[in-house]
Order: C-alpha cells, then structure tokens, then sequence
C-alpha cells in the first residue's frame, strides 16, 4: 500500500521545518543504532531513500510525500523549539550535521565527488533495492572517504559491542550522510541557524499544521 503524496508545504517555513526534520531524525536514528542497534524502519528507509534519490520529482518526494515519515525528526524538533526536554545527544548530533553541512557547502571539489559517488550507488539502489545492505555499505564508505575526513568530526556515543557489529558502522555513516543531505536542503529552502532563534514562532506553527 503506497502512502498518498501531500501536497508540498506552501510556506518556505513549512519546508525548511521538513528539512530540518530529516537532519534530527538522523540524529535520532544514529543514536538509537549506537545504543540499541534497532530502529524504526520507517525512519530507516525515509532516510536511505532520500540520499540515494538525488534528484527528486518533487520536494516532497524527498521524505516520501507524507510528514509522518519524519515523524521522528518532527517530534525531536517539535521539543527544542517548544523549549521541552530533549535527548542531549540527538541535540548534539543534529547540530553537528548542520555543522558538517556548512563545512561540505564551502569545498565544491567534495560536493563534486558526493555527486558523483551517489550517481553510482543510485546504479546499485536500482539493482538491489534502496535500502539492502551493498547499498547501506556504499553510502558508509562515501560518508568515511568525504564528509569524516573534515577536522571536525562526529563522535557517535553508544555500545561499544554494537558499535563492532557486522554493518553497524556502515549504517551509522549512512544515517549521518542521510543528516547532512537534509542539513543541505534546509539551506536550500532558506534555512538558517539564526532562525531557529527568531522564527520560533513561525516554525512552531509549521510543526501544528504537520500533527
């Protein structure tokens, strides 16, 4: 059963809440990995699916169509602009990924060579599925070859057991490609650090419209 496409959020607000999203639902999926090694599979999928797409119909083809697939993300964001308790180390992570992106933003060579990697996995997606594991793999190798060669570095806190688990450390990596993709797109729709401050008001109303 497929999911009904919605209509794209009208408001540059709306989309930029969105985008926002999938970076802190990355941030939730990498730490639920690093200290269960479980995750909603859902979250999952909407995150792989949307790096390997990377020219998509539409914006809201990005999360697949429907705001519930950010669920997750929504949720976290829905706490750090209602000002209420949140996971510290989700709130760490999400930052770190807007961090990351503005780092990949300003070397076009590296944004070049992510192009160019994903097009090939995109090859591998259409052979195996979005979501098998050659794909997960390759997207952990991309992230480890580009975005983990900057100075400044994510630190993923979790069990060290897990952590050394057969495709554990790939799909950490994919999740936090999959945060900087959507870190890139909030930019894109206008997105900006400052406005997490001013625009509260704004975006609080964006997260009602979403449920």
């Amino acid at each position: 059963m497929t999911t009904p496409i919605h209509r794209a959020p009208e408001s540059p607000v709306g989309r930029q809440v969105l985008a926002l999203a999938g970076v802190f639902q990355a941030a939730v999926v990498v730490d639920e990995l690093a200290r269960t090694g479980q995750v909603d599979e859902r979250a999952w999928q909407t995150l792989i699916r949307a790096t390997v797409d990377t020219d998509p119909e539409s914006f809201e083809a990005i999360y697949g169509g429907h705001p519930n697939h950010l669920r997750q993300g929504l949720d976290t964001l829905n706490a750090v602009i209602g000002k209420q308790q949140a996971n510290p180390v989700v709130l760490r992570y999400g930052f770190s990924l807007l961090l990351l992106s503005q780092k990949l933003r300003k070397n076009p060579q590296m944004m070049d060579t992510l192009g160019t990697r994903l097009t090939r996995v995109q090859g591998q997606a259409s052979h195996f599925g979005d979501t098998h594991e050659n794909v997960v793999a390759s997207l952990g190798e991309i992230y480890q070859d580009t975005i983990s060669t900057f100075r400044y570095r994510i630190v993923v806190q979790g069990e060290p057991s897990l952590l050394q688990q057969r495709m554990m450390p790939e799909r950490v990596r994919a999740a936090l490609l999959a945060g900087v993709r959507f870190a890139l797109l909030w930019h894109q729709q206008g997105g900006r650090r400052w406005k997490l401050i001013f625009q509260r008001g704004a975006m609080r109303r964006a997260l009602d419209e979403f449920g």
